[in-house]
């Protein structure tokens, strides 16, 4: 059901209040209780008084918004306008959270839902007892203003919109409410709303530009199960490009395995720590919220043990299973986002020889984390979440090390894999481990995402940013042609400038924020310090008039803090740690006071990936700087700078 309660306005007006409660209690999740009954009681009365003289129309109660885990108050469709209806029974002021909360649900629809695409929308806030408060008509790009009201006024409101509807095109309200939803959501909604039950269907795109990520999820669950009915141990190697839905397809694999098997304990596992902690605190929070609204009887300690033990830092997972040496972990499907970062052997020894006093430790991450699945007597399943062209700091192994492992040590697992990992370089580029897994391993096509999903406004952006970074100019300014129309991109010198616009761009609880490389010492001057630690679910999660959070751009998210997780809008401040010379990149380090080159292929990898996650993380559009530099300061040369800046200008990227 899209809805909990749906009839032209006609149908409602006559019918009976009990009628109509009783049809939305039916549908309701939860036991009702007396304050949401109360709710829709005093919603109902309030609409019919308000809506007395109307011949026309549909209206719909509780319309469901998957993506954001939420649901409409009342949606009204007049003529061609689709009016929003946010509801606070009982506040006496229209409070800001309200306003965006009202205008979130009508860019959800207009952004994924196919009917609503190019129809105007009225966001209407009913605060039933605040002051009156003047009315006025603003239209934005077919989203209007939001509109406040109290009780009394939504009469008035709706007079004035009936009005003006004939000015637009007639929507049919069948075929609007029957059109596709077709939602990209951010890994953190996604979290949210898999979390609370929905289906990965109803809040991932499914149209053919983009592999579904219900196929891959299918495809994983008859490996698990294949491996449960006989017995056996099993890998998946699951691959994709920077936000086609990697995260996405692992959170909703643990959370399906958990309501399919207990017993499994399936868990999600990360090595993110940002990540894992931004999850974990959006969980809670969403939880604990739902749980107030809905009147039930949750404390947040208790949701904190519950998402704890369903998320979880890999290398918790890792300390834990050394205290318990030889036992198998409660865990027998785990999966392993970005499995890529895992250490390598030497990283991992000298860890274990700094931290945990254990001398010559002697295997890999990935050898180590295998060994412990390794120790159940039946059955187990890991999969493996794994990007190409992501690995940004020292001693990450790649794919490589996981296989290795395969190779040397335990022939006796199953080992499925993506196409991808044999066809191309991005994942395991050695020749010979590519020809091993070919002949040890079975090829699932379905486990490789093809297409970002991460920006719905263009699915090419990820390839942009990929010929950006190889300077393939040709290609790259026939791509900024295709993509700036629908995800807009601007450079800039001016860092106040490229901040503004931003914040224009931005609209609701939309999230905005500023990025650079943690190797870009030499912005302070600009006030941009990216020595400051942020705390990721601040960052993430609180909101615009908070300091910590990314929305005051003050704080900067640098590729540590932001891997994996996404924004709206981007303002991206660019170094000369990674400065266009000569055509081509050059690599630096800023140490002590001086900069100094990067030689080695590793330290360029690990950069340049830096970058290519920077300029990944915006889902609607992004702001460049390059700032001027300064001749006075040695530190920070000009030349260097509009070299940079005369790069991207060139390949076509729009000045602001």
């Amino acid at each position: 059901m899209r809805s909990y309660y749906s009839a032209p306005i006609s149908d409602f007006l006559h019918e009976n209040n009990d009628s109509i409660l009783g049809k939305l209690s039916r549908f309701h999740q939860f036991d009702l209780g007396e304050q949401q009954r109360n709710s829709w009681i005093r919603q109902i009365e309030i609409l019919k008084k308000s809506l007395l003289n109307f011949k026309e129309g549909q209206i719909y109660f509780e319309f469901s918004i998957p993506r954001m885990g939420k649901r409409v108050d009342n949606i009204i469709i007049i003529g061609g306008l689709i009016l929003i209806i946010e509801f606070k029974i009982g506040a006496t002021s229209y409070d800001d959270n309200f306003k965006r909360q009202a205008i979130d649900y009508c860019l959800d629809l207009q952004n994924f839902h196919e009917g609503s695409h190019d129809k105007p929308f009225v966001p209407i806030l009913v605060c039933t007892q605040a002051p009156d408060k003047k009315v006025d008509f603003v239209n934005n790009d077919n989203l209007y203003d939001v509109i406040c009201c109290n009780a009394d006024g939504l009469e008035y409101v709706l007079n004035q919109c009936f009005d003006g509807c004939s000015l637009y095109r007639f929507i049919d309200a069948l075929e609007w409410e029957n059109s596709r939803y077709k939602p990209t959501p951010t890994i953190i909604e996604a979290a949210q709303a898999l979390y609370k039950g929905h289906d990965v269907k109803e809040i991932s795109r499914s149209d053919a530009g983009a592999i579904n990520l219900s196929l891959t999820t299918d495809c994983v669950n008859k490996i698990i199960d294949y491996s449960k009915a006989n017995g056996r141990k099993s890998i998946c190697f699951l691959t994709g490009v920077p936000g086609a839905g990697k995260t996405l397809a692992g959170l909703n694999l643990a959370i399906e395995r958990q309501r399919i098997d207990e017993s499994e304990h399936a868990v999600f596992l990360s090595g993110n720590g940002p990540l894992v902690d931004v999850l974990r605190e959006a969980l809670v929070r969403d939880t604990v919220k739902s749980a107030k609204e809905n009147e039930l009887d949750y404390s947040r300690s208790e949701v904190i043990r519950r998402t704890n033990s369903f998320i979880q830092n890999i290398h918790k997972f890792r300390d834990e299973s050394l205290s318990k040496a030889n036992e198998p972990p409660i865990d027998k499907v785990v999966v392993f986002d970005e499995a890529q970062r895992a250490w390598n052997l030497d990283q991992l020894n000298s860890f274990m020889k700094r931290k945990r006093g254990i001398e010559k430790f002697g295997i890999s991450e990935p050898d180590f984390l295998i060994s412990v699945l390794d120790r159940h007597l039946g059955y187990c399943t890991i999969v493996c979440l794994i990007g190409g062209g992501q690995e940004i700091n020292t001693g990450e192994a790649g794919t490589s090390e996981w296989v290795r492992a395969f190779m040397s040590k335990y022939s006796h697992w199953d080992i499925y894999y993506s196409n991808l990992i044999i066809e191309t370089n991005d994942y395991v580029p050695e020749p010979d481990i590519q020809s091993w897994l070919k002949e040890n391993g079975k090829e699932e096509r379905s486990l490789h995402l093809s297409v970002s999903v991460r920006s719905f406004r263009s699915e090419k952006v990820s390839e942009l940013i990929h010929s950006i970074l190889d300077v393939t100019m040709e290609k790259s300014k026939k791509l900024i042609e295709e993509v700036v129309s629908t995800f807009p991109i601007v450079l800039t010198r001016n860092l106040k400038l490229a901040k503004k616009w931003v914040r224009d761009k931005a609209k609701g609880s939309e999230r905005i924020g500023l990025l650079a490389s943690s190797g870009s010492d030499r912005l302070r001057p600009i006030s941009v310090d990216v020595s400051n630690i942020i705390e990721a679910p601040n960052w993430f999660l609180n909101p615009i008039n908070d300091v910590r959070s990314s929305n005051f751009l003050e704080v900067v998210g640098t590729e540590f803090a932001v891997q994996g997780l996404e924004i709206d809008y981007s303002c991206l401040v660019w170094d000369i740690n990674f400065c266009f010379v000569n055509g081509e990149w050059m690599y630096r380090a800023f140490k002590g006071t001086k900069w100094q080159n990067i030689n080695s292929d590793e330290g360029k990898l690990y950069l340049r990936n830096a970058y290519r996650v920077l300029m990944t993380r915006a889902r609607q559009g992004m702001a460049i700087v390059v700032p001027q530099g300064d001749p006075e300061d040695w530190t920070r040369p000009p030349a260097l700078y509009d070299s940079t800046f005369d790069y991207l200008k060139s390949i076509g990227i729009p000045l602001l």
